[in-house]
């Protein structure tokens, strides 16, 4: 289980900004949940948050009732890298490496016991590059980059994934494609967090959590 409470994020810069105005929420295992809003709402800060990449003003941040958001920041990272996948809208690839060279980059800090070359090849499989894996990552579409993201954010089987905008960059075909893939991990098992604009994607996801000013305005269970 993972659970914000009372969170609140300040930033100081002329003025004082609350991205986040004391927001609370618990996501539990296996959920599929979609964060939306305009623009400014807080939706990044809150995923940045929930990735250990950044720290509350106020509040706590729980992982299976850990309070992740106090921990030193050794501690922060090797969390981050054992239980949280994280899917930027940018892939953040190493164009220079190959399918396969980006996706064992997690492995390289990780203390899981995993089987290094079984994994990539199930990865592999799993979001449908098998014959990519050894092609440079300048050469493959925006798609295919997506997908590599994806694997290299679950290879060391996180407990979250966390995706901003993972189909901002994409065209609507490909984002159908990649929200497919995200539907396939949630059925094994993932829980799974999205930042999105799109109003399509949302509507797949289990729960729609909106964000206005920094502030919860609604949490729609979409399986009810």
């Amino acid at each position: 289980m993972f659970r914000i409470k009372n969170l609140t994020k300040i930033f100081y810069g002329g003025e004082e900004v609350r991205a986040l105005n004391d927001v609370s929420f618990e996501i539990n295992d296996g959920e599929l949940v979609a964060i939306i809003g305009k623009s400014g709402s807080g939706k990044s800060t809150l995923l940045n948050i929930m990735g250990l990449l950044d720290s509350a003003s106020e509040g706590g941040y729980y992982i299976n009732e850990k309070k992740a958001s106090s921990l030193p920041e050794e501690e922060k990272a090797r969390l981050r890298n054992m239980e949280i996948g994280i899917v930027l809208q940018d892939f953040a690839l190493v164009e220079r490496y190959t399918v396969s060279q980006n996706i064992a980059i997690p492995l390289i800090y990780s203390k899981k016991n995993l089987n290094k070359e079984k994994s990539i090849r199930d990865i592999l499989n799993l979001v449908g590059l098998s014959e990519k894996k050894d092609t440079p990552s300048y050469k493959l579409s925006g798609g295919q980059k997506q997908r590599v993201a994806i694997a290299r954010a679950v290879i060391n089987n996180p407990s979250l994934i966390l995706a901003d905008e993972p189909t901002g960059a994409l065209d609507s075909k490909t984002s159908e494609e990649i929200m497919e893939l995200f539907l396939k991990l949630n059925k094994e098992g993932k829980t799974i967090v999205i930042v999105t604009h799109d109003k399509q994607i949302a509507q797949k996801c289990n729960r729609i959590i909106e964000l206005s000013d920094g502030k919860i305005v609604s949490d729609t269970d979409l399986t009810r």
